[in-house]
């Protein structure tokens, strides 16, 4: 009779620069029971998230090609993942531009292992069975890289705006949903532009034209005259 299989331990994706730390971590951690993913630098932890389905993310700020709040707001594009960030920042406004970031706590260093350990467990709780964002988007011969940020046509990337980029992940995020023109403008440009609707016409407009979509018989992104736009299902 074979011996039952047993879970595997959650995975922790630790996203920090300095060794010692790295290492007091995979110390602490697996003695509590999870496994440890490690990236010293900012885009390796993006690429890692994205596909290495970590429970969750352990993140220091100061990281050596990029801030750690960019790495924040980079994964929340596609993921719900829960994300706490350790750091020896300890200024009440870079914890408050971490959480609204996407951050879900902050602990400063130096720390208690315990409770690192135990607001880990809390951000943990009752999440380790959702369903994870996919990180890549495909519509037909379109494919969004959310992790990335990147955009091919038939395999061929295609150059886009930071804005158009924004707007157009939008759409691929919920392929097939109306997205609102107010929605549009209040994520991709802020509160202050929700009535600023000339600004989504022309980012959709030049999207359309990068991507040889035809308004009037499009293959992607389909306007729903006075709502909003919503893009084709695969």
């Amino acid at each position: 009779m074979s011996a039952p299989e047993t879970a595997a331990p959650p995975r922790i994706l630790v996203v920090e620069d300095d060794a010692p730390i790295r290492r007091f971590l995979r110390i602490a951690l697996g003695s509590a029971g999870f496994a440890t993913l490690e990236a010293e630098r900012g885009r390796t932890g993006i690429e890692l998230a994205a596909t290495a389905a970590p429970d969750c993310v352990v993140l220091d700020l100061g990281l050596p090609d990029m801030d750690g709040k960019a790495v924040i707001a980079a994964i929340r594009a596609w993921s719900r993942v829960p994300i706490l960030v350790l750091s020896v920042r300890d200024a009440e406004a870079e914890k408050i531009a971490a959480l609204d970031a996407g951050a879900d706590d902050y602990v400063t260093k130096p720390f208690a292992t315990g409770e690192l350990l135990a607001r880990l467990r809390a951000l943990m709780r009752g999440r380790l069975d959702r369903t994870r964002e996919p990180a890549v988007q495909a519509i037909g011969p379109l494919t969004v890289n959310f992790a990335s940020r990147t955009v091919t046509l038939d395999g061929r990337e295609v150059k886009l705006t930071r804005k158009e980029y924004d707007v157009l992940a939008l759409l691929a995020r919920h392929p097939g949903r109306l997205i609102a023109h107010r929605q549009f403008l209040t994520t991709v440009w802020g509160a202050a532009h929700a009535e600023d609707t000339h600004y989504l016409r022309i980012a959709i407009g030049h999207i359309r034209d990068k991507l040889g979509d035809d308004a009037a018989d499009p293959r992607f992104i389909i306007t729903e005259p006075g709502v909003g736009y919503r893009l084709v299902e695969g």
